[in-house]
């Protein structure tokens, strides 16, 4: 496939991850940082600033696909500060522009309510939380960069890509032109993926030093529990010869869209399920061989064979 990769690296992206989380509540459940985050971040904030920032929750969800592509229209290692000033004092026109290539369908009256929503609240959620964390992650965010790009002379695109994100892989995709890979900190285990006009941008979580070597890995928790469910592990067995679409799974495995979807996510975040992207809404599911020996490799080296 001819499509170029990057891989980009900004705080902003993890501004824009952090303040997703936090407003919208996704995914709490299968995350590193845990259900109590939210209580955690709470407990050092005003309470009528967590009512003005919880003003977002029930906007379109949509509307972070603009605000990544004004993030990577910004360019690489922009700063949180001088990415949001820029954006407040670019002009409505100006601001379009820069969004127009990449989101399909995006108007003028968009992009006023995102550009006059989202930046005070983007503030607001850096001076109470952002800043206070932003030193800690972008080290981690930089160094796992700089070992992906080391690996792109010794690797295949599609296997880059693989190995970063844990199991997405790119299959044709009409009108390709770039791939854009954004190691995070917030969204760890999870692997996500936005779909533009000619542009793909896939999320990856980064690996992050363990605290105490006497606990098991993390990563071998996740899984340890998704291998002990019996209906999780006849997903893999379903999967393990050829990719299957969601309906597929529906209608020969007899089990209801959401309990698939919440099997579906366990597997993900432990690395045991490849999803092949032909397009949005166009997704296949199968078994991650990887995954597999990753297991054994982590479950040796904690118990010391």
């Amino acid at each position: 496939m001819n499509y170029e990769l990057k891989i980009d690296v900004s705080p902003v992206y993890e501004l824009l991850d952090s303040f997703m989380l936090y407003v919208t509540r996704k995914w709490s459940s299968n995350l590193d940082i845990g259900p109590d985050w939210v209580n955690d971040v709470e407990s050092n904030i005003p309470p009528q600033k967590i009512t003005a920032l919880m003003e977002a929750a029930n906007w379109p969800f949509e509307d972070y696909d603009v605000l990544y592509a004004w993030a990577y229209s910004r360019g690489p290692a922009a700063k949180v500060l001088q990415f949001l000033d820029e954006l407040e004092s670019a002009t409505l026109e100006e601001s379009f522009l820069r969004v127009a290539p990449f989101v399909s369908n995006f108007t003028l009256e968009q992009c006023h309510r995102i550009k006059s929503s989202y930046i005070p609240l983007l503030r607001l959620w850096h001076e109470q939380y952002f800043r206070h964390v932003e030193q800690k992650i972008l080290p981690l965010l930089i160094e796992d960069a700089s070992e992906k790009k080391m690996l792109e002379s010794k690797m295949e695109k599609v296997a880059l890509i693989e190995y970063a994100s844990g199991g997405v892989v790119i299959e044709d995709l009409p009108n390709l032109e770039t791939i854009v890979l954004l190691p995070t900190v917030h969204n760890r285990p999870i692997n996500t993926y936005c779909f533009y006009k000619t542009m793909v941008i896939i999320q990856y979580p980064v690996d992050v030093p363990l605290d105490d070597e006497d606990e098991p890995p993390t990563v071998l928790l996740r899984m340890t529990k998704a291998l002990s469910d019996p209906t999780r592990l006849r997903l893999l067995r379903y999967v393990a010869h050829e990719p299957k679409t969601l309906w597929e799974m529906q209608s020969e495995l007899n089990q209801s869209r959401e309990m698939l979807m919440h099997h579906l996510m366990i597997l993900r975040v432990a690395g045991l399920l490849r999803i092949h992207l032909q397009g949005e809404n166009n997704e296949r599911f199968s078994i991650r061989p990887d995954g597999a020996s990753e297991l054994q490799l982590f479950l040796e080296s904690y118990i010391r064979l």
